[in-house]
């Protein structure tokens, strides 16, 4: 598959494969667009439950999800993620309109390693993104 040459970033090195999550398919979009557009290969979920599936299927290094979701809310989704996963091997990004200190402290507990609230800073995500490894260890 051969793919456009992306727009180049220092601080935000492409190649990562990259999952987003979130009910709002026109948000869950624009995001992938914008990250595709670094040079990483982006797939979109909708809800939980997807979000999931997705996960096991492409093992991406990054996954941004939203909170507030139907059915399966992030944080379980979170959860879900963490406890099927080897430890660090993927980082995971609340993306979601809830940012109250309750909110921030109950995404860390589910497994979050960042909180960003909508609408989305480019700039925090690519600060975010800049530190975070490129590839999974395999255990």
């Amino acid at each position: 598959e051969q793919l456009a040459t992306p727009l180049s970033s220092p601080a935000m090195p492409g190649g990562r494969k990259m999952l987003v999550v979130d009910d709002n398919q026109d948000a869950a979009t624009m995001v992938a667009e914008l990250l595709r557009g670094f040079g990483n290969e982006v797939s979109v979920a909708f809800d939980g439950q997807e979000a999931i599936s997705f996960f096991h299927h492409e093992l991406p290094n990054v996954v941004l999800l939203d909170i507030g979701l139907p059915g399966m809310d992030g944080y379980t989704v979170a959860r879900t993620l963490r406890a099927n996963a080897a430890p660090g091997n993927f980082t995971l990004i609340a993306l979601t309109g809830y940012g109250q200190p309750e909110d921030i402290r109950k995404s860390f507990e589910a497994g979050f390693d960042h909180h960003l609230t909508k609408p989305l800073d480019i700039n925090k995500l690519l600060d975010i993104l800049a530190t975070t490894p490129d590839t999974q260890v395999l255990s």
